[in-house]
């Protein structure tokens, strides 16, 4: 556990823990990156995220079936067909891709998943919806790192997105945006691999240099 460590520190090396280990997770660690969840902002505070916490094996078991269907169709070919990210060796993806490879065979595996949704009701989703959503998921996956626990956020299920929230059981107006494997990991934390800061940074105009970055 990084008990008292630095912010900056945290987020860093919160990278994606794709491989966990099967063991339980306590209620109390659940409880409290949910709580560091809703502490996040929300769109007009309107609060109408919703968190379904899933243990049922064979719930996750028929969801991981679409989630490697996923793999096979759509996920896999991109990885062997595209040029790593920036900052990333094509060893380094490799790796990252045998690690995707790993999560998809054991996703039903980990310990917890949190499904993280909202409550639309009648209304369309739009370019805006996931902003009162998404910054919940990150502050979740920082909690979880803080805690020593593996997560990451995935959301190939939305591939196959009304069978698998047909399983998840969500009522009508419900949508899920992300789901987050958790447990403990099998591997170590950080430090994330990005792209420079200086080619990615504009200062005033687009293209236009920002000085002094790295």
């Amino acid at each position: 556990m990084a008990d008292g460590a630095d912010l900056f520190d945290i987020i860093r090396t919160t990278r994606a823990m794709r491989r966990l280990k099967p063991d339980p997770v306590p209620d109390e660690l659940i409880h409290q990156i949910l709580e560091a969840g809703v502490c996040a902002a929300s769109g007009g505070n309107r609060q109408h995220w919703r968190f379904l916490v899933i243990k049922d094996r064979a719930i996750k078991e028929q969801v991981q079936r679409y989630y490697k269907r996923a793999l096979d169709e759509v996920v896999g070919p991109r990885y062997r067909n595209s040029e790593p990210p920036p900052g990333v060796t094509r060893e380094q993806y490799n790796r990252q891709h045998d690690a995707v490879t790993y999560l998809t065979e054991h996703f039903h595996e980990a310990p917890v998943w949190i499904v993280a949704c909202l409550d639309e009701g009648q209304q369309t989703p739009t370019r805006s919806s996931g902003a009162s959503i998404y910054p919940a998921v990150q502050n979740m996956l920082l909690a979880a790192r803080a805690l020593g626990l593996g997560a990451t956020l995935t959301t190939r299920h939305l591939l196959y997105e009304k069978e698998v929230e047909a399983i998840l059981g969500l009522p009508p107006g419900v949508r899920s945006y992300a789901i987050l494997p958790i447990g403990y990991p099998l591997g170590r934390f950080g430090p994330v691999r990005r792209a420079p800061l200086k080619e990615i940074v504009y200062l005033d105009h687009w293209g236009q240099p920002y000085p002094g970055l790295a």
